[in-house]
């Protein structure tokens, strides 16, 4: 064996070929775990050390990934929907499995993804958390298309959307908390949040909470869906719309946790008992829903994988290999709140 290890030697130990060595040692989910691990074992015990100057110029890839966030209005400064907090660790733990540096920025939206990033050669790729209104946001997707950028996004998954989508299964998630909620006797269930194609993960779980209805043969009205945006002070705004409209309602379906807590503590301000008289639900599980008062129903959304999967799903196309939308199973969590 020569006097410096190279990846031809791991190769013969682990016996496999140069190209996987290469690819297992730089992340390519082509690589299955089991060999993946077996070559970086051998790579460590050989003191072996990839040359990411050489290896970069050989592959002309930055072995960097760009994160662009969305920036949402939040009470603090962080100006980042809490919801994607959780999934930022599990993608910068993804990216550092596999080799990858994270560039983590927000979204400059007068400004051009593709300069900025990958034609720049700062990142190999691109994953985008959030996106506001989505009929807006679109032509933008399009035109990352048409560029051949290697972008994947989290969000909704719609047909005839450009690129590849990683996205919890909304519809269920609707559908199983009214259908909870139906369970525990309500009858008049409002839904508050956005319920048009501007915001598509709202609308599929507005659609699982109309299909619960509708199974139960409990009539809907447009009386009770009341617009409102991923804000706590919009969930508390939609709980005065309701009250304004002279509608009654016994349960409320928020397409948000943050949605949901402002709900919350709008009634709880009007005396109203929550759940004796209003049971409330929220979607995300974000780390406040535990500790309102009393704790929130909530739909969970499994950002721990859907982290591993963007990731593992743009490495794909870096490597120029087929990628695929995802839909992730969501779990209803039952709480005090309804």
């Amino acid at each position: 064996m020569h006097d410096k290890p190279t990846s031809f030697d791991i190769a013969f130990l682990a016996g496999v070929s140069q190209p996987t060595v290469s690819r297992a040692l730089r992340g390519s989910p082509v690589v299955s775990l089991e060999t993946r691990k077996r070559i970086e074992e051998i790579a460590r015990q050989l003191n072996y050390r990839v040359d990411k100057n050489a290896s970069n110029l050989r592959s002309q890839h930055s072995n960097t990934l760009a994160l662009l966030l969305f920036e949402d209005p939040t009470a603090d400064n962080s100006q980042i929907n809490p919801f994607f907090l959780s999934m930022l660790g599990s993608i910068t733990r993804a990216s550092a499995s596999r080799g990858y540096d994270l560039l983590i920025s927000f979204q400059q939206l007068s400004r051009d993804w593709t300069q900025d990033y990958q034609d720049s050669r700062r990142a190999d790729g691109i994953i985008l958390l959030g996106y506001g209104d989505y009929e807006e946001t679109r032509p933008r997707l399009d035109r990352l298309v048409q560029q051949g950028t290697h972008f994947v996004r989290w969000g909704p998954v719609v047909s005839d959307e450009p690129g590849v989508s990683i996205g919890s299964d909304n519809a269920q998630g609707g559908y199983d908390v009214a259908r909870h909620l139906i369970a525990q006797g309500r009858s008049r269930i409002a839904f508050l949040g956005h319920a048009t194609s501007h915001y598509p993960e709202f609308f599929d779980r507005f659609r699982g909470y109309e299909r619960a209805l509708r199974e139960a043969r409990i009539t809907t009205t447009s009386s009770l869906q009341v617009d409102a945006i991923n804000l706590e002070e919009s969930g508390s705004q939609a709980v005065l719309e309701l009250r304004a409209r002279g509608v009654e309602f016994d349960a409320i379906v928020a397409a948000s946790d943050l949605i949901a807590i402002g709900a919350l503590r709008t009634l709880q301000q009007a005396g109203v008992d929550v759940p004796r008289h209003v049971s409330i639900a929220g979607f995300d599980d974000i780390p406040a829903a535990s500790l309102t008062t009393p704790p929130l129903t909530t739909v969970v959304q499994d950002t721990r994988r859907a982290g591993e999967l963007l990731v593992e799903t743009l490495l794909r196309q870096v490597a120029g290999e087929k990628s695929d939308n995802v839909v992730i199973p969501t779990k209803l969590v039952v709480r005090k709140s309804g």
